[in-house]
């Protein structure tokens, strides 16, 4: 399994050469904007993206809100699900970091840390890659949910993969199976997760104390205006309709 791009030249080496050969090109304070966008500031988004259409979903309807509230607890689950899933698929693939395998790559995030749930050093292995598989499992959960914002998600999780390679810590199919990873577990698992989670949801939305997570209570009530009626005039103009009728 290791064996996956050792044998001479192949498109998946041929293009991770070609994107980690910008960061030759780049200045110092880009590589680690990269680095820091790619290990910390994207998955940071996606969670803030997450609040946000919790935020949005909760000065819905009842049953709307209750819909999306279910789908936003089922983003979160889905992405740590497929990070489960991953660890034992890594163990099994043993495919060694690119850098490990091939000369004269930028590495740009050199340190302890690099996959997002090990903790190990940069001797752990490669496929698929932990922050491409959260990244596309938020994004497509949050699309589940909300679709413009999901779009934004995707768009992110996308970004995410590029910075990955840019950085020299994954091969492109690294990134591409940590996507497809992450999109079958949230949509496969997505109708009985759903189906679970609703009852949950609307439990809880009737809640006298929890129910606030679902939906928001304070609502703007508009008046009621009865149009049979005539509106009646300023004091000062019914003295001086009444004088004119006498």
């Amino acid at each position: 399994m290791a064996g996956l791009t050792t044998g001479g030249p192949n498109v998946d080496v041929s293009l991770l050469y070609e994107i980690n050969s910008l960061a030759r090109q780049a200045p110092g304070w880009c590589d680690r904007a990269v680095s820091l966008t790619g290990e910390y500031g994207i998955p940071l988004a996606l969670v803030l993206l997450v609040l946000w259409c919790w935020r949005g979903a909760r000065r819905a309807d009842e049953a709307t809100a209750a819909e999306s509230f279910a789908a936003l607890v089922w983003a979160p689950l889905a992405a740590g699900l497929a990070l489960l899933v991953n660890a034992p698929l890594r163990e099994f693939v043993g495919r060694p970091r690119p850098f490990r395998q091939h000369e004269g790559l930028q590495v740009l995030d050199p340190g302890p840390g690099t996959g997002l749930t090990t903790g190990l050093a940069r001797t752990d292995f490669s496929f698929v890659s932990d922050h491409a598989t959260l990244a596309m499992a938020l994004g497509v959960g949050l699309f589940v949910a909300n679709r413009r914002i999901g779009l934004v998600g995707i768009g992110l999780a996308l970004v995410e993969g590029f910075c990955r390679v840019y950085t020299g810590v994954h091969y492109p199919t690294d990134v591409i199976g940590g996507f497809a990873l992450g999109t079958a577990v949230v949509l496969v698992l997505a109708p009985p997760a759903l189906a679970l989670l609703t009852p949950v949801v609307g439990a809880l939305n009737r809640s006298a104390r929890a129910g606030w997570l679902v939906r928001s209570k304070v609502r703007a009530v508009p008046l009621a205006v009865d149009l049979t009626q005539a509106p009646t005039p300023p004091a000062g103009q019914r003295t001086h309709e009444s004088d004119l009728a006498a």
